[in-house]
């Protein structure tokens, strides 16, 4: 199994037609993604030829849905016009029984993700990932389900599920891994916005609720407490392992590291504050990268998960 998506997923691309929709649109069908159209405003009748895959193109959300059964949607949309596609997706998604709704699109002004979030939050049967994310990926036997930017080929089916802010730090966990002859049920990456949609609890709560996922590695980052939170959350609700890593544990105070939500401000949000919340809430600590795979293996060890060698 998997969370939130899997082979059967049907998945729309906004802003198909364009550069970044294209090129990562053709990647997603190359590894078997049930990509059944796109979006893109003035571009309806269009077909959009994704190596081989004949993706149709739509101009409104409600036509796309209605026309394919689509409960998936990625957004490569520049920033001025991607909260807009969030909503309109959203609001599509709700009056045909929900759907997944994962933004790409970096440098959304923050004012139209307040909005954009609120809406979403509006419609109960509605998730949204990201923006300013790589996105989620499920490997299966055979290829799998990609809805995003992160390279395929790194990732292999397996029992542990990732979920991070950081990108290139989600990659570098599946590497961790793979190094230890494990697989992943999905990896998630929300993104480092302040102002974004799935948080770490909702995916702690959904590999939880995964019977094939065993374990789970998170990655967070300095500032905010989203890492806090989680780790309260944790603590009285989790039964599989859990490894942490928390970026950022050079930073001086008022630097912002990589995403707009990643400063400490007030000597809050620290990693070392972050760490501390891990360990008292049982989490099995990474203080580097390069030991998330070895920690991974402890974690597994000692939960009776894996025989020690």
């Amino acid at each position: 199994m998997a969370i939130w998506i899997n082979d059967e997923s049907r998945v729309l691309i906004q802003g198909i037609t364009g550069r970044q929709g294209t090129f990562h649109g053709i990647r997603m069908a190359q590894y078997k993604t049930n990509v059944v159209g796109g979006v893109t405003p003035g571009k309806g009748g269009q077909i959009v030829d994704l190596d081989g895959h004949k993706a149709p193109v739509f101009n409104t959300m409600e036509e796309a849905i209605e026309k394919t059964n689509a409960d998936v949607s990625v957004i490569y949309v520049p920033a001025k016009f991607a909260a807009n596609a969030i909503v309109s997706a959203a609001e599509a998604f709700q009056s045909n029984g929900g759907g997944l709704i994962v933004c790409i699109t970096e440098g959304i002004p923050t004012l139209d993700m307040v909005k954009a979030v609120a809406i979403v939050d509006s419609c109960p049967d509605v998730r949204l990932i990201g923006p300013n994310c790589p996105g989620i990926i499920s490997p299966g036997d055979n290829g799998g389900c990609k809805v995003g930017i992160m390279p395929a080929f790194i990732h292999k089916k397996g029992r542990i599920g990732i979920v991070s802010k950081s990108g290139t730090l989600t990659y570098e966990a599946v590497a961790q891994t793979m190094s230890v002859d494990e697989g992943q049920t999905t990896c998630v990456g929300i993104g480092g916005d302040p102002v974004n949609g799935t948080g770490f609890i909702d995916c702690l709560s959904a590999f939880e609720n995964d019977p094939e996922t065993a374990a789970v590695v998170m990655i967070g980052e300095i500032g905010g407490t989203a890492e806090e939170d989680a780790a309260k959350w944790v603590a009285t609700n989790m039964t599989k392992p859990v490894v942490g890593f928390v970026a950022g544990s050079t930073a001086p105070p008022g630097k912002r590291m990589g995403h707009a939500g990643a400063i400490i401000s007030g000597g809050k949000g620290t990693a070392a504050e972050k760490f501390a919340a891990f360990e008292e809430a049982g989490i099995y600590v990474a203080r580097d990268p390069s030991e998330i795979g070895s920690v991974l293996v402890k974690a597994l060890i000692d939960s009776g998960l894996r025989e020690h060698k």
